[in-house]
């Protein structure tokens, strides 16, 4: 088995990481105090192919892996996980339209996602449906005009920013066999937003309910098969996952950097901390827990990409082992910088609080080890 980065692999990562620090981690701290990310970003990122990672080469996209995206997210994230995490959710947009939509509905809207002339949402979460997704009850009946779309989708990023918004919606009956999913513009009539949330993390990411009230979508907009809404929702969250992982990954290497130079300069009992034997053992705990994690990650990734019959349960382990490890190595870096850890300037406080909603929303960790549960009773044999 071969754990190393091609040179393909590890230019993408290289990539990413220089674009983040270069154009993301200067600016993260005002834009999580301005609660937004400055539209211009997106042209540059489009620029880079990262407007439609899972996109075919036909449609503007760059065609890339699941295990590809992972080093993109994870890069990202050593800028600014909120800013990271955000383009995760437009590619897990993009990555439904291009493997499930029709022709006319990938040529109608895919060139704007790669290009990210139109940023895009993703809306499955309803104030009374979190981690029974299933039991959604934003409703859209058929008509001859279209769709008429009535409910409301909560904690959504991008909700109020967003151009687009790809909807899970019941068209049906009870249960995942009665949803579809419908794209809808913004500017539609009957469509309209709630306040902005006012967040623990990821506080540069707009994120509001979003409201249907008569809310007619042409039956043109229709992601793929009515009824097969919740299996292509299902299929975008595996990949989901793996990004919120990967961010929550980036995050806490970041946090890990951070700490290993401020204990190179801060002393105390006349020598710097680095030189304390039980400080460099949760040092050593700290890169084993990110370097496994990595590892893991990535072998999700590669099962995803490679189709295995277990890269759901995979996807699950990894979302739910990583960012666990992630928050942990985080907060202990916050620890060891004492005092200075929960200062602002530092920028360590702001990872901890950014990375605590990674191990909540894709599924929470809970409903992730339901998944993994489920899948070893099943395959009791």
């Amino acid at each position: 088995m071969d754990f190393g980065l091609s040179e393909e692999q590890q230019a993408i990562f290289d990539m990413a990481h220089a674009f983040g620090q270069e154009h993301i981690a200067p600016h993260a701290r005002a834009w999580e105090a301005e609660g937004t990310i400055p539209k211009a970003l997106w042209a540059s990122v489009a620029e880079l192919g990262l407007g439609g990672i899972y996109v075919s080469e036909e449609h503007g996209g760059s065609g890339l892996t699941r295990l590809d995206a992972t080093l993109v997210f994870e890069a990202l994230a050593m800028a600014c996980p909120s800013v990271g995490s955000f383009l995760s959710i437009h590619n897990m947009c993009g990555g439904m339209i291009d493997k499930f939509a029709s022709p006319e509905v990938k040529a109608r809207w895919l060139p704007a996602l790669c290009r990210m002339e139109k940023v895009f949402s993703y809306c499955l979460t309803e104030p009374g449906s979190g981690s029974d997704a299933a039991a959604l009850r934003t409703r859209a009946e058929k008509t001859n005009e279209g769709y008429r779309m009535n409910g409301t989708k909560a904690f959504i990023s991008g909700g109020g920013y967003s151009d687009v918004y790809v909807v899970m919606c019941r068209t049906g009956e009870d249960g995942p066999k009665g949803i579809s999913t419908l794209i809808v513009e913004n500017g539609t009539a009957g469509l309209s937003f709630g306040a902005l949330e006012d967040k623990m993390g990821w506080r540069s990411q707009p994120t509001a309910q979003v409201q249907f009230d008569d809310c007619l979508v042409p039956l043109e907009n229709r992601i793929g098969d009515e009824g097969r809404g919740f299996v292509y929702a299902m299929a975008g969250l595996d990949g989901g996952r793996l990004n919120i992982a990967a961010s929550a990954l980036g995050g806490a290497q970041a946090a890990l950097d951070a700490t290993l130079a401020y204990m190179g300069e801060r002393k105390a009992f006349g020598k710097t901390i680095d030189q304390f034997q039980g400080l460099q053992f949760r040092l050593a705990e700290m890169e084993v827990k990110l370097q496994s994690a990595r590892t893991f990650l990535r072998q999700a990734a590669w099962k995803l990409d490679t189709g295995a019959a277990d890269a759901t349960k995979f996807c699950a382990m990894a979302k739910m082992y990583v960012t666990d490890a992630a928050f942990d190595v985080a907060n202990q870096c916050l620890q060891l910088h004492g005092g200075y850890g929960y200062l602002a300037d530092y920028g360590i406080e702001k990872i901890v609080r950014d990375l605590r909603v990674h191990q909540i929303l894709e599924g929470t960790n809970e409903i992730m080890r339901v998944i993994v549960a489920r899948a070893m009773l099943a395959g009791r044999a």
